[in-house]
């Protein structure tokens, strides 16, 4: 999908358009990373094109989704986008390390947008799921923390 797909986003004001740079699914590799004719990867002619598409809001309403599985890429991604917030799923179930992620993108201009959904709403199987859930969240929540005084 291309431009004609975000610009349907960008006419509202205060929303974004989420594009898909480079996801934690294995499949990912059947396209994302595929060299161009460029040399480089589909994944970053992603992020330089979709990165001008949003006009001169385009901090504002345009946003890139890189997996935390593939967290020593979020440098590379930072070099192209250094600006714009991303949103990165992958952390706990998909065993993507918040403490990498937060290492390799975070910076002091814009944030990290980090989603854990599986690792939190399946962390126990039995009655007791609801307060592992709440155990889980406080737990990356907790680390989260640390991690932004740390880098911040």
């Amino acid at each position: 999908m291309g431009r004609d797909s975000a610009d349907a986003f960008f006419k509202y004001e205060d929303k974004w358009a989420v594009i898909l740079a480079l996801t934690s699914n294995k499949s990912a590799d059947d396209f994302e990373t595929l060299k161009l004719e460029n040399g480089g990867p589909l994944w970053k002619e992603v992020l330089r094109k979709a990165s001008t598409w949003g006009g001169e809001k385009t901090l504002d309403n345009t946003m890139f989704v890189v997996g935390a599985t593939r967290a020593e890429t979020l440098r590379e991604v930072r070099e192209i986008v250094p600006d714009h917030f991303l949103l990165v799923p992958g952390v706990g179930a998909q065993r993507g390390s918040l403490a990498e992620v937060a290492a390799n993108g975070m910076n002091s201009k814009c944030g990290l947008l980090v989603n854990s959904s599986r690792g939190i709403i399946y962390a126990d199987s039995t009655e007791r799921f609801a307060e592992a859930a709440a155990e889980e969240a406080r737990k990356m929540q907790t680390e989260m923390a640390a991690l932004l005084d740390r880098y911040l």
